[in-house]
């Protein structure tokens, strides 16, 4: 049996007409470049958000800039990230000339430890980039009151977390992107909701700062050839966009298939003794982007080739913390600098996971799963 990691094509011909469709109307309007279907798309994901501007731009990387950029910070100032993430969290800080704060992550979330942030804050730290990992929110409601007690602003890196929902003790509950002063989302093709190519937006309910990251994004100007602050050129392409205003109407149930896939992984794989399924917070939803064990007593990688042997993939996410790239090389961290993020790199592995996989496939996943630790 022949597995997909992700399966797009699958997903792809269930709603091939209406993708089709859209795509061929803005063939036909030649409407390339902020055309209506990136402000009918911005708008219906404001609504699906709840938030007061949705501002589509290039890619998820750019989204970050885009919202460092706005904020005004000047070179020097902190910026505290997880050391376990993708790099393009810490990335834009670097490219900025700020500088990356890393912290280590909750053993059981993965997602940035909140007891550390006091010891990390300084002078210089001016912001916070909490990563929604793998689809549930960071705790948010402790963050939110720590930058608020410190003058901090709070920039919430999305990409993994379209459509979870965060509870707050009050009663209230808000969209991943929405809490902080600026959400970033991706939309690549293998998000939970991705387009046919690159893709990203910035979420936020503040109208100053939409319309500063809406001139960043292009090229610093409000009024065509007048640019009033220094900017890129970052825009989601109407095609792209006509792709996603398409697939959005079908997020909820793309939410409900990889939760009905992760549930059937917790109930064939969470009484073995070598591996630890993914923990659910009780304040955040769960959308899934990837279904993440731990593998115990150093048989990861044993498991991880035994599993392609058998036709079913499966990807580390990530190999190499950040404060051990070769690009983010510090003085102030080495090895043992943040031991629940390098353990973790050594444990982690992420089954397939997406809206496509059938009984059967998941069926013949745990049952190898199984195997290999039970022979």
């Amino acid at each position: 049996m022949k597995i997909q990691m992700v399966d797009l094509a699958s997903q792809y011909h269930k709603i091939k007409a209406e993708v089709d469709s859209a795509m061929q109307a803005c063939i036909e309007s030649t409407e390339f470049i902020n055309g209506s279907a990136v402000k009918e798309f911005s708008k219906d994901l404001a609504v699906y958000n709840d938030v007061k501007h949705v501002i589509p731009c290039a890619n998820g990387t750019d989204a970050l800039q885009i919202a460092l950029m706005a904020l005004g910070l000047k070179e020097g100032d902190e910026v505290i990230v997880p050391a376990f993430t993708y790099v393009a969290t810490a990335e834009v800080i670097a490219l900025l000339k700020l500088k990356p704060v890393m912290i280590d992550v909750n053993p059981q979330t993965f997602m940035l430890d909140t007891a550390q942030i006091e010891s990390k804050l300084t002078m210089c730290t001016k912001a916070i980039v909490p990563v929604h990992l793998f689809g549930q929110c960071a705790d948010m409601e402790i963050l939110l009151d720590f930058a608020k007690a410190h003058n901090l602003f709070v920039i919430e890196d999305t990409a993994q977390a379209i459509g979870a929902d965060y509870k707050f003790k009050n009663g209230k509950v808000k969209k991943a992107g929405t809490m902080g002063d600026i959400g970033c989302i991706s939309f690549f093709p293998s998000k939970n909701l991705g387009c046919f190519g690159d893709g990203g937006a910035i979420f936020t309910d503040s109208d100053e700062l939409a319309e500063k990251m809406s001139m960043i994004a292009n090229h610093g100007q409000k009024n065509k050839y007048y640019h009033d602050v220094v900017g890129v050129n970052s825009r989601l392409d109407t095609l792209q966009a006509a792709v996603l205003k398409v697939k959005l109407k079908y997020l909820d149930q793309y939410k409900e298939a990889r939760n009905e896939a992760a549930v059937y992984y917790d109930e064939h794989l969470s009484e073995l003794a070598d591996i630890s399924i993914p923990h659910r917070v009780t304040y955040s939803s769960h959308v899934f982007h990837q279904y993440t064990i731990k593998v115990k007593n150093s048989k990861r990688d044993e498991l991880k080739e035994y599993l392609h042997l058998k036709g079913i993939p499966s990807m580390i996410y990530y190999p190499l913390p950040l404060h051990l790239q070769r690009a983010y090389n510090s003085p102030t961290y080495g090895v043992g600098s943040f031991p629940v993020a390098e353990d973790l790199c050594k444990e982690v592995l992420s089954l397939p996971m997406h809206t496509e996989l059938t009984a059967g496939e998941l069926n013949y996943i745990v049952q190898q799963v199984r195997y290999f630790f039970n022979n």
